[in-house]
């Protein structure tokens, strides 16, 4: 029998959602403004989007002190926490681009980044007040919330960026702004703190969970493909701009890569009740490689527009498919670690993926880029298509 979704649940995945609307203004913009400033800034042209990687770096760094934190103070103070580290970024960014400090700009992104590990786990908390029939839900209507930040963010970077005498100076300080309102409405959540049981012990040992074939491939479908989603996402200011289009064509891109990364998110978790997580990931891996096709049939604004649209959609499906398949692995008392875990690895995944970006658009070129990008979604694929092999299997021994 299902449980009942009460209105404090539905209230505070609203609450939930509204976070991740500005947790993707703030990331939205930095996304559309930091190879940019980099390549200003940067001693050698292949260090460009070390500020994107500076990003997802003090995002993998804080993933399991986040968790840690939200264990032992309750998910409210862990918002509200990464709020102000959201604030610390946003003002170290714009004060490092003032004084021209290459260096102080990645500080600040990686700062940024702590900001967004924090962040993350506002689907966590979203699932983990759930019933257990509301989970993919609750998750895709947080993550929804991002549609808001594939707009504002693109539009905040164009309408800041030479407001202030320094170009960016005024984009790096509206993310101050953005983490402000974000701690705004962490502070009126009433998130149910962690069980008694997922506060006390520690369950069993992390090896013997992630042997599971369950979270393996949970946990390849969200970092393999949030780190092709990085690498290609994080390149393409850089490639449209080697391609003579401006700076307001790839805001466009990036505006409708967010909404297809977001948009989906609105019925994302019904598809999953209605023809299962596993069909889904395999929808995410057929979208990420019609991206890959249409990026190396072309370089024109349509082209890149398909491209990222499609990426987006294929990341959702796989971001939300593994977190959904991911909460079916742990126990109460395991949840703080596993959670922590598959983070760390999904964002230690997508430094290595913006790190590359920029050597690899600006070495090899943005057809090179891609094909990098096709044996990461192969191996999405090949897990997919093992645990479905692996549950038809068992489904068959037990009739």
């Amino acid at each position: 029998m299902s449980e009942t979704v009460t209105p404090l649940i539905k209230r505070n995945v609203g609450l939930l959602a509204g976070c991740q609307a500005l947790l993707l203004c703030n990331a939205v913009t930095l996304i559309a403004v930091n190879g940019l400033a980099g390549a200003r800034l940067a001693p050698t042209p292949t260090l460009a989007t070390l500020t994107v990687t500076g990003y997802v770096i003090g995002t993998a760094l804080m993933t399991l002190p986040a968790s840690w934190f939200m264990k032992h103070y309750g998910r409210r103070a862990g918002f509200i926490a990464g709020a102000l580290l959201g604030i610390l970024g946003g003002i170290t960014c714009a004060t490092a681009v003032s004084i021209g400090s290459f260096w102080l700009l990645c500080l600040g992104t990686l700062c940024a980044g702590t900001y967004n590990a924090f962040g993350l786990q506002y689907r966590f908390a979203a699932a983990d007040m759930a019933p257990a029939d509301w989970k993919p839900k609750a998750i895709s209507w947080t993550l929804a919330g991002g549609i808001l930040g594939g707009f504002v963010g693109p539009w905040a970077g164009k309408i800041t960026r030479d407001v202030w005498q320094v170009e960016f100076a005024a984009t790096y300080a509206s993310l101050s702004v953005f983490a402000v309102v974000a701690l705004l409405i962490a502070s009126r959540l009433r998130v149910p703190e962690m069980a008694d049981a997922g506060q006390q012990g520690s369950g069993r040992p992390l090896a013997e969970i992630a042997r599971q074939p369950t979270v393996i491939v949970a946990v390849l479908a969200a970092a393999l493909g949030y780190g092709t989603m990085n690498l290609l996402m994080a390149a393409t200011p850089l490639a449209m701009d080697i391609c003579g289009l401006p700076f307001s064509d790839a805001a466009f891109v990036l505006q409708w890569h967010v909404l297809g990364m977001y948009g989906p998110s609105f019925f994302t978790g019904s598809l999953i009740k209605r023809v299962g997580v596993l069909n889904v990931l395999a929808a995410g891996v057929v979208l990420m490689l019609a991206c890959i096709a249409l990026a190396l049939s072309g370089v024109t604004l349509m082209h890149f527009w398909w491209a990222l649209f499609l990426l987006g959609v294929g990341w959702n499906f796989l971001y939300i498919g593994g977190t959904t398949l991911l909460t079916e692995t742990y126990r109460p008392a395991e949840r703080a670690k596993v959670q922590g875990s598959n983070d760390f690895l999904v964002f230690g995944v997508q430094a290595v993926s913006s790190l590359s970006a920029g050597a690899l658009v600006l070495g090899g070129g943005w057809h090179t880029l891609n094909l990098y990008a096709i044996p990461a979604v192969l191996v999405i694929a090949i897990a997919v298509a093992a645990l479905t092999l692996h549950r038809r299997r068992l489904a068959v021994g037990v009739s």
